[in-house]
């Protein structure tokens, strides 16, 4: 595997962008699968009378079979929101056909929707030196259970790079310092595009996104958070809690939004200390809980499980 590293400066070049466009080739059509009529129709809209009879009709109307159909009503907003799986409809069957023709019922109901298709969603995966999660994902990926597919890992630093291209993952490195900060987040723009990843994955990624780059990746990026969402935020989580005598110790995964460690929460997962261990010991108890958490959040993003709710998610499990 050719060794990738990418410097803001250069992330405009003909010959790296040669190379990811050849990567990005070989995995498409290394990774080729039949073409399939199974979608996804996600919407939220104002709660009201029709809606599911509305829904349930189009699709009858078209050929389809319900596969699987959720959906919550939020008393409090007032709001629907729902996904429902449907397979058939006929070969000729698209997601930007169906979209356009759902376009008429969203209107009359306003809803806000998206029709996704079977396609795997691919994700890009940034590191800097903690390696458990990068592992986990991985290793799912490799088993064929994490529901998406592993494009790239980037990081700021070179650590891990031997785990990611013993995956047969491509490393690449943009270093990040406080003056060239804008630059690397060019970098990783580009580097979004080239590879076609549809979500953005911290794990364990030790630097703070620009306003700018979390708002043009809002509902894109989701990030891991080494504690109990909302308590003990920002640097050192589990020293926090060591120091508060906390009986719980978590992870959360989370939208990354503008405000630190306060996007919409996906999952959580704890496990249950005493007085026993230090802050060291619930490091090691924490990597746990935050392999299990952002695992999870990452496969129900890629089915189209999770709705956005303002500072809250609905998730269809």
């Amino acid at each position: 595997m050719t060794t990738q590293h990418i410097h803001p400066r250069e992330t405009q070049g003909s010959t790296v962008t040669a190379a990811i466009q050849d990567h990005v080739g070989i995995r498409q059509s290394g990774a080729a699968r039949p073409r399939t009529t199974r979608f996804v129709l996600t919407l939220a809209c104002p709660d009201r009378p029709g809606i599911v009879r509305a829904v349930t009709g189009f699709l009858d109307d078209r050929g389809f079979d319900i596969a699987e159909h959720q959906q919550f009503d939020d008393h409090v907003s007032g709001q629907l929101f729902l996904r429902t799986e449907f397979a058939g409809g006929g070969p000729e069957a698209t997601a930007a056909a169906l979209s356009t023709e759902f376009g008429a019922v969203a209107q009359d109901f306003g809803m806000d929707f998206t029709i996704h298709d079977g396609r795997p969603q691919r994700v890009l995966v940034m590191v800097s030196k903690f390696g458990h999660c990068l592992n986990d994902l991985i290793y799912r990926w490799n088993t064929g259970t994490l529901g998406a597919e592993l494009v790239a890992v980037v990081s700021n630093h070179e650590d891990l790079r031997p785990m990611a291209e013993a995956a047969g993952l491509p490393f690449i490195h943009v270093p990040v310092t406080a003056a060239t900060k804008a630059g690397a987040e060019a970098a990783l723009e580009d580097l979004i595009v080239q590879y076609q990843a549809d979500l953005v994955v911290l794990a364990r990624y030790m630097q703070v996104l620009s306003d700018g780059l979390t708002s043009r990746l809002h509902g894109r990026a989701i990030n891991i958070h080494h504690s109990f969402l909302p308590g003990f935020k920002g640097a050192k989580p589990y020293h926090q809690a060591y120091e508060r005598g906390v009986k719980m110790v978590g992870a959360t995964a989370h939208y990354v939004t503008e405000s630190l460690d306060e996007g919409p929460i996906i999952e959580q997962e704890v496990f249950r200390v005493d007085h026993v261990p230090d802050a060291d010991a619930l490091v090691r108890i924490g990597r746990d809980a935050e392999m299990q958490a952002l695992s999870r959040a990452i496969t129900w993003h890629c089915q189209h499980r999770i709705l956005i709710n303002k500072t809250r998610t609905v998730v269809f499990r």
